[in-house]
């Protein structure tokens, strides 16, 4: 099949002549395909270089005509301009034109104010769509390709059209727009549209970001993010101190529109209960973790349940049983569990995949309670209003912080020295620069 791609200035008469030429041919030979792009004066000089420089071409005019290789995976081959097109026309089809220059301007108008019209359309349609704005950095990683979907399903954002726009810092333009092509073909209704940007690094930043980055996305969210926007920070690494660089530099928001997730360092907690009780992960609900979430955190069981455990008292699928009260192993609470937890979240943190799910799993937990989902009865642990990993519950999309959870001697001095810990991170980044998170 031979495919055709045919661009040009709406205003120009010889783009006007090599469309003709092209319909001509569509009538005429019933494997022969042209895709036509017409771009505004205004934006065609830009849009011709940067279509040369993406493909290594070498053209200055109006139009330019190049052939997509259907069978070689549609790269493209570069035919020329509007005298190339027609000899190449000529030579194989044995077609030519026939249009005098007085028609060639008349249609060249007809197609620019054609084209004007169909700009003015679409901006009014969508002027009269209010989409629900969904920024995510680090797009890229397989932890967002997995909660993308469940991010544009009905579930998340009823009766919402969302926005979503994907930045990466590492990644390069055509990865993304592979990604945005992706999720275009998912042909979600929630879905309103879909963008992209990246920031192009010198090779000693690739895969390391820089701190300043967090003050900059904290800087951009003060000035023009809406002042009821919500963020969330989640990852492997340096979960709080990013959160807090975003709190600090972007003074005009509420402090409790910032959390950094927890969550699935949590849920890693939660299957190592459930493996000494012998039940399953979802069993075990409401654990804490307290302190850094990427370094020195606590995990505490004061709050937690668990369900469906075989024990003495055993109920319906509803009873709950205080974890503390019948796990009478107090030497494996108070040592090999804690241990087991960190190593576990090392080895989830290094397998890719399955820490991309987990982590996904999270970041839809947090987001389901946060934009209202029923989560009255149920405990997260973000940092909220703090440098710290606190308990939190969600009741009408607010946080607040647990304040009926005791905070012992120990747990305290525990407490301090995850401050302490931050603190001096903290202080090292502002005191050296090329410091990376």
């Amino acid at each position: 099949m031979a495919k055709f791609v045919l661009a040009g200035k709406a205003d120009c008469p010889y783009y006007a002549k090599a469309e003709l030429l092209a319909d001509i041919l569509q009538r005429s030979l019933p494997n022969f395909r042209v895709h036509k792009i017409s771009v505004l004066p205004a934006e065609w000089k830009d849009w011709l270089e940067s279509t040369c420089l993406r493909n290594s071409w070498n053209h200055d005019s109006s139009p330019i005509v190049w052939r997509e290789l259907v069978e070689q995976n549609g790269k493209g081959m570069l035919l020329g301009g509007f005298s190339d097109f027609l000899d190449h026309c000529r030579d194989y089809y044995g077609i030519t034109p026939d249009m005098s220059t007085d028609v060639m301007q008349r249609i060249a108008a007809e197609n620019l104010q054609t084209q004007l019209s169909l700009i003015a359309e679409e901006q009014l349609r969508l002027s009269l769509i209010k989409p629900l704005y969904v920024w995510i950095t680090g797009a890229l990683r397989l932890t967002c390709q997995i909660l993308i979907p469940s991010l544009l399903s009905a579930e998340m954002f009823p009766n919402e059209a969302v926005s979503l726009h994907l930045l990466d810092l590492e990644g390069d333009r055509e990865e993304l727009q592979r990604l945005k092509i992706d999720v275009e073909d998912l042909a979600l209704d929630a879905l309103h549209q879909v963008n992209h940007s990246n920031i192009d690094l010198p090779n000693k930043f690739i895969n390391r970001i820089n701190q300043s980055h967090f003050l900059e996305y904290g800087r951009l969210i003060d000035r023009r993010a809406n002042k009821h926007v919500k963020v969330m920070v989640a990852g492997d690494t340096f979960l709080n101190l990013r959160c807090s660089l975003l709190l600090e530099n972007a003074p005009s928001i509420n402090s409790h529109q910032f959390v950094a997730t927890a969550t699935q360092l949590e849920h890693e907690a939660r299957a190592e209960v459930a493996k000494k009780m012998g039940v399953r992960p979802q069993d075990v609900r409401d654990v804490i973790v307290w302190g850094n979430i990427s370094g020195g955190f606590i995990i505490d069981l004061q709050r937690a349940k668990v369900f469906n455990y075989r024990g003495a008292i055993r109920g319906p699928a509803f009873f709950s049983q205080s974890v503390l009260q019948v796990l009478h192993d107090r030497k494996w609470l108070e040592t090999e569990f804690q241990q087991q937890v960190r190593r576990h979240h090392v080895v989830v943190s290094r397998s890719g995949r399955t820490a991309a799910i987990s982590a996904a799993n999270g970041i839809l937990r947090v987001l389901k309670a946060w934009n209202g989902a029923n989560a009255e009865d149920q405990i997260f642990s973000i940092t909220l209003s703090t440098i710290l990993s606190v308990p939190a519950t969600c009741m009408d999309g607010k946080w607040s912080a647990l304040l009926d959870v005791t905070v012992d001697e120990k747990l305290r001095e525990e407490l301090k020295l995850c401050v302490d810990e931050l603190q001096q991170v903290s202080k090292r980044i502002k005191n050296k620069p090329s410091v990376f998170l």
